[in-house]
């Protein structure tokens, strides 16, 4: 048991929170979107954008109980960033941030919630310059991303191998436990005194 556990303990936790990270290129200007994909077959409870090295306080963009929060979000942000889907349909939590100036660049930070209690963690790099490298990147983009969306669907099979595997153990353990605890029983019950003998009888 303990076996199967150190073997799906680390699986299950790349599962409970997956944290990857990509850089995206644009010119000063241009709409960007920033992806973040949760789980397709969970809701999104939670949703957080936000930018670390800010170092202040208020949101990106912020969602919870199904609706956007624009008041939490950082004031250089207000009006820019929105859902690319608005129904976050297949766990799709990725945001278009508009007119992005050189201010913007910096690592912007995806935490989703979803309703399973799983957290799941993205961090991009956007770097806002000049130079002219938004086709080649977004073709890296999508090719990255296909990876990733190839390396989740692994993880997650072996999440659910791992607890196939923890539930037939239990079973069995609990079978062993319950044949051993009634053949300890039947033995005890059918154990039977000695006869007593009728000489021993006769002396009283």
């Amino acid at each position: 048991m303990l076996l199967v556990f150190s073997f799906c303990f680390p699986i299950l936790s790349l599962v409970s929170a997956s944290e990857d990270q990509r850089e995206i290129k644009v010119n000063p200007g241009q709409d960007v979107s920033l992806q973040c994909q949760g789980l397709r077959d969970a809701s999104v409870t939670l949703l957080e954008w936000t930018r670390p090295d800010l170092k202040s306080d208020g949101y990106v963009f912020f969602y919870r109980n199904e609706r956007p929060y624009e008041n939490y979000q950082h004031e250089s942000f207000h009006g820019r960033v929105e859902l690319r889907d608005p129904e976050l349909k297949d766990g799709d939590a990725s945001v278009v941030l508009k007119n992005v100036t050189f201010n913007d660049t910096g690592t912007y930070e995806c935490r989703i919630v979803t309703n399973a209690r799983q957290e799941i963690k993205h961090l991009i790099d956007l770097k806002v310059t000049d130079s002219d490298h938004t086709a080649g990147n977004k073709e890296g983009g999508n090719k990255e991303g296909g990876n990733k969306d190839g390396f989740r669907s692994i993880v997650v099979g072996l999440s659910v191998l791992c607890l196939l595997l923890v539930v037939v153990v239990g079973v069995v353990f609990v079978f062993v436990f319950v044949c051993r605890k009634r053949k300890h029983s039947s033995e005890h019950c059918s154990y039977k005194p000695p006869p007593e003998k009728s000489g021993d009888l006769n002396s009283y």
